[in-house]
């Protein structure tokens, strides 16, 4: 027995024990913050009418569709300049998620119609919640996750406004 050799094999088992405790901490399933750092995606699209989304929560045929369909977004002209468009689809699709998140067949203009989004709240927030008028829809993500202007959705971070609570 090589003593060296028994104590290198020690320590890479530390630092493998150590490496999947601290990627099973940051991978929780209720963990999930991203990024809605873009400087022009803020101003255009996270301040003036609503939160910015995350990028992430819909792929990239989805927001060239939205981004596509500025004049006529969700009954508001949300036209945009050549080059302030340009900049902020090129943000959209280089963070875009990796799922596909069309809805029969054809690009997902709403992150509250992807399957995802389905899983993670048509079964556990009730239509109540819905109703109150300090939430109105599920578009409104910062009724309950209060840090989602950060890009933070984590399951610390919720708050549910009327003391619900899953």
């Amino acid at each position: 027995m090589n003593p060296a050799r028994n104590a290198f094999r020690l320590a890479a088992m530390y630092v493998i024990a150590a490496a999947t405790t601290a990627h099973a901490f940051s991978a929780h399933a209720g963990d999930h913050a991203y990024r809605v750092d873009h400087p022009a995606y803020r101003q255009e699209c996270g301040t003036s009418c609503h939160l910015p989304y995350p990028p992430a929560l819909l792929d990239a045929a989805s927001w060239r569709a939205v981004m596509g369909g500025l004049d006529k977004h969700f009954g508001t002209d949300a036209s945009l300049d050549p080059a302030a468009r340009a900049g902020i689809l090129a943000f959209l699709e280089s963070n875009a998620g990796r799922r596909d998140t069309s809805v029969n067949g054809r690009p997902a203009l709403r992150i509250s119609e992807t399957p995802r989004f389905l899983k993670e709240h048509r079964k556990e927030v009730p239509a109540e919640v819905l109703r109150r008028p300090d939430v109105k829809s599920f578009a409104n993500c910062g009724a309950c996750h209060k840090a989602a202007d950060t890009g933070d959705y984590s399951e610390r971070g919720i708050r549910v406004p009327g003391g619900w609570f899953r």
